[in-house]
């Protein structure tokens, strides 16, 4: 029987519209996203860059186009803080790590949320969502995810020259969050320390290492 263990899957950078995040990113990584879809469940859409193996960059807004949702949309984007934020400047949100036992993650860490099932195209996923669509401990508590099956997003994107280097964080209440990351045994390029929340990820590109917050 496999033990459960948690890797970093991606980065969500909150932004007021697709365009605008796919400005901001190019300025300062040197590349474009790539096109990625929308989320009917949660009224959302996105686009991606790849930063390595099976880890990507996920740009995520508001969809103008989709109904609103019948619940709270995920990552707190339907909050006046994080929407005030995006309109100013699309900005590093929250991280989402992968296991493959989401129902055991759940019942160590509750706070995780409820675990909802989602498809698009060819991909099948499990995804934990608090009731209330808040980000747990400002977002530095992962959301997590199960991948259904062979497909994951990164495989399917263009190798652009961009690769996480790190990713670090902080937090006032870090004492608390830590205990959860060795529950969820959070492994990969991932710093926690009591700090300012604070969310920054170090991405090596064409340009040198860059810094995304």
């Amino acid at each position: 029987m496999t033990t459960l263990r948690c890797e970093i899957d991606h980065l969500i950078v909150a932004c007021a519209d697709l365009g605008q995040g796919a400005a901001w990113l190019e300025a300062r990584l040197g590349v474009a996203p790539q096109a990625g879809g929308k989320h009917a469940l949660m009224g959302t859409h996105n686009m991606v860059l790849r930063l390595g193996v099976r880890i990507y960059l996920e740009l995520i807004a508001i969809d103008p186009d989709a109904p609103a949702p019948q619940r709270p949309r995920w990552f707190a984007l339907d909050t006046a803080h994080v929407q005030s934020r995006a309109q100013q400047t699309p900005f590093l949100l929250t991280w989402a790590a992968r296991t493959d036992r989401i129902a055991e993650a759940v019942t160590q860490v509750p706070a995780l949320g409820q675990v909802l099932a989602l498809t698009r195209d060819r991909y099948a996923w499990r995804i934990t969502v608090p009731d209330d669509g808040a980000l747990q401990f400002g977002g530095v508590l992962p959301t997590l995810l199960q991948w259904d099956g062979d497909a994951h997003p990164a495989d399917a994107l263009e190798d652009r020259g961009c690769t996480l280097q790190r990713l670090t964080l902080e937090h006032p209440a870090a004492s608390s969050v830590l205990p959860l990351y060795r529950d969820l045994r959070v492994t990969g390029p991932v710093d926690l320390k009591p700090g300012p929340r604070a969310l920054v990820a170090h991405i090596a590109t064409p340009r040198g290492t860059v810094e995304l917050a």
